[in-house]
């Protein structure tokens, strides 16, 4: 008897993994082609040592081009529906590993508050701008997130904790994206206008004020091979850095705001606290608590947790977190898959001031704000305003 139960048990586990299969596949070749033209185009043609264009924006748009282009047929959905909801999940979780806490011990006292102060500008700008312009607020918070801490990761760990739709975090992608984009072609070169060619000034404005790392990266290789200052890539990348880390709070503080914002009630303890931190954002702060611990053990010991030697432990580190990219790549190759272009159209192009308001005004905070702190603090960066 308990052989047979076993058999069907068997049996339908295996059936419900035939029904993913075709859509998982046409997700993971989506994903393929993304990871290859984003290589391609950023840095065979553009020539970036590190391509600025996400594959998971190329992703996206393959998917939403497929979508729409072709009728994709029923038995193609259960895959897809798997691929956003479930393996976004387990790439959220493993993106925890790209988060250290030391590196807030890396970049000093210099960044931290302006890093602060860029986080809480963009946050209560957006969220009133939205609010104003009658943005729907799921869209609201995606924006206000991808904007304050680092674009599309912070979007794709946020999007599940308040339930977002595939058509909501498409569009709220493609808005930060498209801002990201532009400030890496235009920030380096006025980041050397606003701070005179002071490489110092010039890492922290970039590193608080583009969007995603790819993009920082990128702006700040643009301005280190431009004006010769090989120092600006690695303060641009720690200060980003640094600003990913404050993501561990934003996410729970978001979903509170959204939640209360948007009317919603919460029937009891238990049932609060799994909406505020989903089991996903507790996997993601635990494998950066993870990744600080291992850290700190290297450096001070030179081994990770006693037993793990420099290499092979940034070896894991590199392993896992590549990973994540590739399993983020294929859950947002789903969205683009069941996102209609016709459904984004009535969102209407409202969000998309919002975002270009909220890109300057992390800018303009990033300038103040490095003014500002270098004349009462004393940080000596030769700032002139």
């Amino acid at each position: 008897m308990n052989a047979e139960v076993n058999g069907a048990s068997g049996g339908t586990l295996w059936r419900g993994w035939l029904r993913l299969t075709p859509g998982l596949a046409l997700a993971v070749a989506v994903c393929a082609c993304a990871m290859w033209a984003s290589a391609i185009l950023g840095e065979s043609l553009l020539g970036y040592q590190r391509s600025p264009i996400s594959p998971v924006m190329v992703a996206m748009l393959l998917g939403l081009l497929i979508r729409n282009v072709f009728r994709l047929p029923a038995w193609i959905q259960p895959g897809l529906d798997f691929s956003v909801k479930r393996i976004l999940r387990v790439g959220i979780i493993l993106m925890g590993i790209r988060l250290s806490v030391l590196d807030v011990f890396q970049l000093g006292t210099m960044g931290i508050p302006v890093i602060v102060g860029c986080i809480a500008g963009a946050l209560a700008a957006v969220t009133f701008l939205a609010w104003r312009m009658r943005v729907p607020k799921s869209l609201g918070t995606l924006i206000a997130v991808g904007t304050s801490i680092c674009g599309v990761s912070a979007i794709m760990a946020t999007a599940p904790a308040i339930e977002a739709e595939e058509e909501t975090v498409a569009y709220a992608i493609a808005v930060v994206t498209v801002f990201g984009v532009l400030a890496t072609l235009v920030y380096p070169y006025l980041g050397e206008f606003l701070f005179g060619g002071n490489g110092n000034a010039v890492g922290v404005f970039l590193g608080t004020s583009v969007h995603d790392t790819s993009q920082v990266a990128g702006a700040a290789m643009v301005y280190a091979q431009t004006y010769a200052a090989p120092q600006v890539a690695d303060i641009a990348v720690v200060t980003k850095l640094v600003r990913n880390v404050f993501l561990v709070l934003v996410i729970p503080c978001s979903v509170a705001l959204h939640a209360r914002t948007a009317g919603a009630r919460w029937a009891g303890r238990r049932t609060a606290w799994r909406q505020l931190l989903p089991l996903f954002v507790i996997g993601f702060v635990a494998l950066s608590m993870l990744r600080t611990v291992g850290d700190a053990g290297q450096s001070r010991a030179g081994m990770a947790f006693g037993v793990l030697e420099g290499e092979t432990w940034e070896h894991i580190v590199a392993g896992v977190s590549r990973w994540a990219g590739y399993l983020l790549v294929v859950a947002l190759a789903g969205v683009g898959l069941k996102t209609e272009f016709r459904n984004l159209s009535r969102l209407g192009l409202r969000p998309f001031a919002v975002g270009l308001s909220a890109a300057a005004l992390v800018g303009a905070i990033s300038y103040a704000m490095i003014v500002i702190l270098n004349k009462v603090a004393g940080w000596g960066l030769g700032v002139v305003p």
